[in-house]
């Protein structure tokens, strides 16, 4: 097994034109196993469609907590049972755009919108339990709140990943119930100092690579479409901060892959 992109948005209409063209260049960079986690209801059944059609692409069933008021937990289920179905996300808690969210969710007061994410992310971490996947996590201005949720769970979880790591220090101690921490584009960026101090408070049997594509192109393509052939560019960097050899990460990191998502060949 090669490198995995373990969350990526390949369901996005942007790559409609040149999928393939896309994937062969990831796989000419090495990466060769994709996960598309699940963000809003209308996309898993594209998802679940590609990862059909292609042997290499795997997807999670779950909802975004920016559209927490849209859960359908029977829906998200007729997706859990399917063979490349291999986690339950994205999920989490999201206070970062609160106004916005509000409106969208026609909800009045802040609180009111944190119980409902909260209400879903419990649910949803439930039904990881239920079927003993692991769980893809969104964390964003949310952290307090995320821990406490996630620590009184996760004796019961199967693992899971904190997606596009906010490098808040207290979210490290999840690592010791198995879970890991996705680290992307964001690394690479001249404003990610934060990140670069605490990477090396990862334990290394909890790093795993991601792109968040589209979103968070590495340097040097910032401001471009991301893609998951730009995982070695978030390899290298990781490499250089850790003075680690990139061989020798790269090789720690598919086995973290394989420990957390097991259904991934």
């Amino acid at each position: 097994m090669e490198l995995c992109d373990t969350h990526c948005h390949l369901d996005d209409l942007v790559y409609e034109e040149d999928f393939d063209l896309m994937i062969n260049r990831a796989k000419e960079q090495g990466i060769t196993r994709f996960i598309i986690p699940a963000a809003h209801p209308q996309d898993l059944q594209r998802a679940k469609e590609l990862a059909h059609k292609y042997e290499e692409i795997y997807f999670a069933s779950g909802l975004h907590p920016n559209y927490a008021h849209l859960y359908d937990e029977e829906f998200l289920e007729s997706f859990i049972s399917d063979e490349k179905c291999v986690a339950i996300g994205e999920c989490g808690l999201d206070y970062y755009r609160i106004d916005e969210a509000l409106e969208q969710m026609g909800l009045k007061s802040k609180e009111e919108l944190k119980e409902v994410q909260k209400k879903v992310f419990i649910a949803q971490i439930k039904l990881a339990i239920k079927y003993k996947l692991p769980l893809i996590v969104h964390i964003r201005e949310a952290s307090n709140d995320s821990l406490e949720i996630l620590s009184e769970y996760a004796k019961d979880l199967n693992g899971g990943v904190l997606h596009c790591f906010n490098a808040d220090l207290q979210l490290l101690s999840l690592a010791k119930h198995r879970f890991f921490y996705g680290i992307g584009g964001v690394l690479t960026f001249k404003n990610a100092r934060k990140l670069v101090e605490v990477l090396p408070k990862i334990p290394l049997n909890a790093l795993l690579l991601e792109t968040d594509a589209p979103y968070l192109t590495p340097h040097p393509f910032r401001g471009s479409r991301n893609e998951p052939s730009y995982i070695p560019l978030v390899l290298e960097k990781m490499s250089e901060i850790l003075e680690i050899s990139k061989e020798e990460l790269k090789k720690q990191i598919i086995s973290n892959t394989k420990e957390l998502f097991k259904k991934v060949g």
